[in-house]
């Protein structure tokens, strides 16, 4: 698999590097951010996968994230995928909207055509991109973690869920817990991989954990003057979920704090901190 370089910054003593590669799961170009910290020759560093939400690309956290100067510090590395296939031929909402299609993968293997070609995040970030990342940087794969905002939280949980073993610590800004329940979730569960609403409960953290999945604990920070907290995110039916479960769930109810990076960036680096305490046991 060829990387193509398309940038490369200094930045508190590591390096934040965005690249290009063809990819075999969506059959697409896709592109990607990784920032490597210091380090010594030959060391093997922690990774932390950060999945975006709706109409982001790699670039909205690796440019308003702020989780540099945190991730220098604890020898973290950091990778950024995009949220969705891009490029000609791929198809994208009949009506333009924002939340389907272009932008809006869901992190969902899509089963539905037009989308089933292309549409393939999940397999994307949970195989093709892992083993690009231990050829090609000092990643230790067996120090794993995961964390994700609004859609990027709903994929950061539900793939936690789902690979218990592979990943010490799952955390998430502002998710969508119940995509089955939710406006957001409806539309993309049913356009991606059809009505049969059983086949949506693998890519739903609640239901995922009413059906017997389960993990270590979770971070989950959301803002009280989220302008999707009451119809979209409903962190309510995780506080329930993992309380039923037996699952540690931290949720914190930020006052003030809407749904955008202002948010995220402000908490960003007690998440890194979170996870970097399970990541260097």
């Amino acid at each position: 698999m060829t990387l193509e370089t398309v940038s490369l910054n200094r930045s508190h003593g590591g390096v934040q590097g965005v690249y290009k590669h063809a990819s075999r799961e969506t059959g697409t170009g896709m592109t990607f951010a990784v920032y490597v910290p210091p380090h010594q020759d030959g060391a093997k560093l922690p990774v932390v996968w950060y999945l975006s939400g709706l109409t982001c690309t790699h670039a909205n956290v690796t440019e308003k994230g702020e989780f540099r100067r945190a991730c220098a510090e604890l020898g973290l590395i950091l990778v950024a995928p995009d949220t969705s296939p891009r490029g000609e031929g791929v198809p994208g909402d009949a009506a333009g909207a924002y939340d389907f299609g272009l932008g809006a993968g869901f992190y969902v293997d899509a089963t539905q055509a037009p989308f089933a070609r292309h549409y393939r995040m999940w397999s994307y970030v949970t195989e093709e991109l892992p083993e690009l990342l231990a050829k090609d940087f000092p990643v230790d794969r067996e120090r794993q973690s995961i964390l994700g905002h609004s859609m990027g939280g709903h994929g950061a949980l539900t793939i936690a869920l789902r690979h218990p073993g592979r990943y010490r610590a799952a955390s998430a800004f502002s998710p969508i817990v119940a995509p089955s329940q939710v406006p957001w979730g409806i539309k993309a569960l049913g356009g991606y991989l059809g009505e049969a609403r059983d086949t949506w409960r693998k890519h739903d953290t609640v239901a995922l954990i009413e059906d017997g999945a389960r993990f270590s604990d979770f971070l989950v920070d959301v803002g009280d003057a989220d302008q999707f907290l009451t119809a979209q995110l409903r962190p309510e039916l995780l506080e329930r979920a993992c309380s039923q479960a037996n699952i540690p769930l931290v949720l914190r109810r930020q006052p003030g704090y809407d749904h955008s990076y202002y948010f995220v960036s402000t908490f960003m680096e007690d998440h890194l901190r979170w996870h970097a305490a399970r990541l260097h046991r």
